[in-house]
């Protein structure tokens, strides 16, 4: 296989989850191919270079095979080169704590909790 469309390849490669997924986002411009804005019937062929924003990550790659087949993980990673990876790891906002934000791994709120947090946001 020489080459392939753009968002069959981001599905193979397990950048997105479901092919619908990778056309959204290669038609909204968070996929970038040779420095260009792409459409998903884009072809990909070997040495392409892309840039992929996603909600936490933006990367740099370089393609290195090509398929339309969806495998595992550990294949999927020999699909690609990464030149750049940058996360995106943000803490929650200040005011998320007004409308009852809970730290991830506290549990579930009380009863008691529960009250508390209804009071403020449905008081007036």
């Amino acid at each position: 296989m020489d080459k392939v469309r753009i968002d069959k390849w981001l599905w193979a490669a397990r950048f997105f989850k479901t092919r619908g997924l990778a056309i959204e986002a290669t038609k909204a411009g968070k996929v970038s191919l040779n420095g260009c804005k792409p459409k998903p019937s884009k072809v990909v062929v070997i040495g392409d270079k892309l840039k992929i924003t996603q909600a936490h990550r933006k990367i740099e790659i370089t393609v290195l095979e090509i398929t339309d087949k969806r495998s595992s993980a550990e294949s999927a990673q020999r699909l690609f080169y990464v030149d750049v990876e940058i996360l995106n790891q943000k803490s929650p906002p200040a005011n998320m704590a007004l409308v009852g934000y809970r730290a991830k791994g506290t549990g579930r709120p009380t009863k008691r909790d529960r009250r508390k947090i209804s009071q403020l946001t449905f008081d007036t």
